[in-house]
């Protein structure tokens, strides 16, 4: 399928540029939701097909991050993953953190360990023998600026520190390969994976997992599942679900058909053409092209409100984002609008 004939399977109305705070959910993934939500009004349904999406949700985002599924843990957000995260760190760890940050990716650093922030481009620089671990996100929230992985990575091993990203604002268009040497990834699905809010991802590298404690440990993170409802001993799973929450089922009815969507394109195709995308609309407004579904300009986004196009501010910027239902048609209607 192509990427033409694959935006056919949303229901997008134009003029949608706002993908990096809430991604619109492909109709299979809306269709199951309901079909689940109609089984809980009427009682007509058990849990157990509802849970069975966290199982797809889990080995779909695997999948797209080149990971085991063992190795990944669901949750609901990327401050509750970093926050257990943290027990990794020894007492008094340094932990270098861009300064444009999104503070889900550093309050949870802040509360736990000493923290260093510099300019997002300096990362690779900062990290020397007192650096714990670096924590950044892969594509930068009010930028929209690509992290440079590999020079993170570098230098962080000549370290020994930890590499621990937030992937919420690349996963889904960014390809992403945590073989590539990033020991944590979490990331929150209702953005480019297009899922309802309360579904999140965390890669936990095995190096990783043998340092942190479970702080948020339940049910749902026990050896065997239905066997963990009552009394001791305390009987954990052996893999990355140690440190499942219980899930929030519905979220995980909308993202496992929308992440194994996202598989069946290609995120290498979707990042083609959500790239091709932005920069058509940066070359619209007189900017080089920089390789990223994100773009922040200034520009007067009160004119793109009143003509019913919908993006964002951030930063004091205007904060287009462009996705696979996105249309040229949706760049070329913003850009008359800017440029008018």
């Amino acid at each position: 399928m192509d990427i033409a004939t694959a935006g056919q399977l949303w229901d997008a109305d134009p003029g949608w540029l706002n993908t990096a705070s809430y991604g619109l959910p492909p109709r299979r993934a809306f269709e199951e939701l309901q079909a689940a939500l109609t089984g809980w009004r009427h009682g007509s349904s058990d849990w157990k097909p509802w849970d069975a999406s966290v199982g797809r949700s889990r080995t779909a985002f695997a999948r797209m991050i080149g990971a085991p599924a063992s190795d990944v843990s669901v949750s609901s957000t990327v401050s509750q993953i970093m926050s257990v995260v943290a027990t990794a760190l020894p007492p008094g760890a340094r932990v270098v953190v861009p300064d444009i940050e999104f503070t889900s990716n550093l309050f949870p650093w802040a509360v736990a360990a000493e923290i260093e922030t510099v300019p997002a481009d300096r990362l690779a620089d900062a990290i020397n023998g007192s650096t714990a671990a670096v924590a950044f996100s892969l594509v930068q929230s009010a930028t929209g600026d690509v992290a440079p992985l590999p020079d993170i990575v570098a230098a962080a091993r000549a370290h020994d520190a930890l590499v621990i990203a937030d992937g919420s604002q690349a996963c889904g268009w960014l390809p992403v390969d945590v073989g590539a040497g990033i020991d944590v990834l979490a990331c929150a699905a209702y953005k480019w994976l297009m899922a309802p809010r309360g579904a999140a991802f965390g890669y936990l590298s095995p190096r990783v997992r043998e340092r942190m404690r479970p702080l948020a440990a339940g049910w749902y993170a026990g050896a065997d599942e239905g066997g963990s409802y009552y009394g001791p001993p305390l009987r954990l799973a052996a893999d990355a679900r140690a440190f499942d929450l219980s899930p929030a089922w519905f979220s995980y009815v909308g993202a496992a058909p929308a992440i194994e969507l996202l598989n069946e394109l290609g995120v290498q195709r979707v990042h083609d053409h959500n790239v091709a995308l932005a920069d058509r609309f940066r070359t619209g407004l007189g900017l080089e092209p920089a390789g990223s579904a994100i773009v922040s300009v200034d520009a007067p986004g009160e004119r793109l409100e009143a003509a019913g196009i919908r993006a964002a501010v951030r930063a004091g910027r205007v904060r287009a984002s462009f996705h696979v239902y996105t249309t040229a048609d949706d760049v070329d209607r913003a850009l008359d609008v800017l440029n008018g």
